[in-house]
C-alpha cells in the first residue's frame, strides 16, 4: 500500500511542503504566518541545519532518519488559558502516528510533562525519548494571534546509529520495533489524518482530556523536578491539569496538597527505580 502524505494534507491544510534542508521548520512556519498565511499549515525537513528544543538547545538528527515538521496555527478562537493545547494534540497526533507506523500497541508511547514522548526500556526500566516538541507563539490574546507547533521524532534511525552521548537516553522506532520496517511517510500520513480530527475537536471546544492525561508517564511517580533557574526539588508527580496544562506535584513542605507547575522539566526518571 502507498502513502501518500500529501493528498492527506491537500484535504484540509492551508499550505504544506516539504524541504530537503531548512534552518528550522518553525521558523520556516513562522514566516507563514508573520505573511499572511491561514492556518493551519504545515512544513516538513528530511534535515534542519538549526533545529531547536527547549531552553534554547539545539537539537540535529540525520538525513531522513527523523520525521521533523512544525504546524502553524491562528489560535484566536481558542481560549489563551487554553493556547498549551496545541502542543497537547500535536503530540497526541504524533505519538498515535508512531505506534500505528510499526504496530505497537496503543499507549506504548507515553507523554513526559511538558513537551517529551518517551518510551521505556523494558529490561532496566529507563525512560528514552522518542520525540520531542517546541511550541513558540506571537501575539497570544490578539486577533493577530500565532502558534507554531514543532515537533521532531526519532523513526528510521538505528541504536548503532545513536550519538554516545544520548545512546542511553534516547529512542527510535527502528530500536522500538526492531525487524518492522520503518516508513516515515506511514509515521507522516497517520499525523495529518490525526491532526486534522484533534484540530476539528478542538475548535469544537472538545479536547481528549482523559487520553491526554492517560498517556503521562510520571502520574503517581517520584521525580526530580528542575526549574529554569537551575534549581532542583524532589516532588511526588501526582497528576496533571487538563484544563491549565500543569504538572500537580507534592514536595516535603506541601503536606496533604499539591501545587501546580506550569514551567520546570523532569529529570532523573526511571520506571521501578528512585530518583
Amino acid at each position: 500500500m502507498t502513502f501518500d502524505a500529501s493528498a492527506v494534507a491537500a484535504t484540509w491544510l492551508a499550505r504544506y511542503e516539504r524541504f530537503d534542508v531548512v534552518g528550522s521548520t518553525n521558523d520556516v512556519v513562522a514566516g507563514w504566518l508573520r505573511e499572511g498565511t491561514r492556518e493551519v499549515c504545515v512544513a516538513i525537513a528530511d534535515v534542519q541545519a538549526a533545529g531547536r528544543g527547549r531552553n534554547g538547545r539545539e537539537w540535529a538528527a540525520p538525513s531522513g532518519a527523523s520525521v521533523l515538521l512544525s504546524a502553524g496555527f491562528r489560535p484566536s478562537w481558542l481560549d489563551v488559558r487554553h493556547t498549551w493545547r496545541l502542543g497537547a494534540i500535536v503530540s497526541l497526533a504524533m505519538a498515535e502516528a508512531c505506534e500505528v507506523a510499526v504496530g505497537l500497541r496503543a499507549g506504548a508511547i507515553s507523554l513526559k510533562w511538558p513537551n517529551d514522548l518517551v518510551a521505556i526500556d523494558r529490561a532496566t526500566g529507563a525512560v528514552q525519548k522518542l520525540a520531542g516538541m517546541l511550541g513558540e507563539t506571537d501575539g497570544i490574546g490578539s486577533k493577530g494571534a500565532t502558534a507554531v507547533i514543532g515537533i521532531g521524532a526519532n523513526v528510521d534511525w538505528p541504536r548503532d546509529r545513536f550519538p554516545p552521548e544520548l545512546a542511553e537516553s534516547m529512542t527510535s522506532l527502528a530500536d522500538l520495533a526492531p525487524g518492522r520496517m520503518v516508513d516515515r511517510e506511514v509515521v507522516i500520513h497517520v499525523f495529518l489524518q490525526r491532526l486534522e480530527k484533534l484540530v476539528a475537536g478542538l475548535r469544537a471546544g472538545e479536547f481528549p482530556a482523559e487520553t491526554w492525561s492517560q498517556r503521562q508517564l510520571t502520574n503517581g511517580m517520584i521525580v526530580m523536578l528542575e526549574q529554569p533557574d537551575g534549581s532542583a526539588e524532589r516532588v511526588v508527580a501526582e497528576d496533571v491539569d487538563t484544563d491549565t496544562g500543569a504538572l500537580l506535584v507534592r514536595g516535603p513542605d506541601d503536606g496533604d496538597g499539591h501545587r501546580p507547575v506550569v514551567v520546570g522539566e523532569i529529570r532523573h526518571l526511571r520506571v521501578g527505580g528512585v530518583v
